[in-house]
């Protein structure tokens, strides 16, 4: 793999490390709404209002991330293959390599 397609492939996990947390940032924060729903109070239902005008804009905006990683995602699978099938004995000497050193780090365990 070539170093742009692997800082892509990072990139990648790194944003689906954000998009977890903020699903649980999400989550946490419906339950929170719905937790507080007997409350009254003027303060409280303007709070609550605009509370869950805010995670409707953020499951939007998380759904377009998720689309768009999805495409990232696909073009670095893309770029993967194609140099693989340019680069086959390169690619042999990589993955070998990659299971030799695993193979050693188990291995001293």
């Amino acid at each position: 793999m070539n170093d742009v397609t692997q800082t892509e492939l990072q990139e990648a996990v790194t944003r689906e490390k954000l998009l977890a947390d903020v699903r649980l940032v999400i989550a946490d924060s419906e339950e929170l709404l719905r937790a507080t729903a007997g409350q009254a109070g003027e303060r409280i239902t303007e709070l609550r209002a605009r509370a869950q005008d805010h995670l409707a804009a953020a499951k939007v905006k998380l759904a377009e991330a998720e689309v768009a990683m999805l495409d990232k995602t696909k073009a670095v699978a893309r770029a993967t293959d194609t140099y693989v099938h340019e680069n086959p004995w390169a690619a042999v000497g990589i993955a070998a390599g990659a299971g030799l050193l695993v193979g050693l780090l188990i291995g001293r365990r």
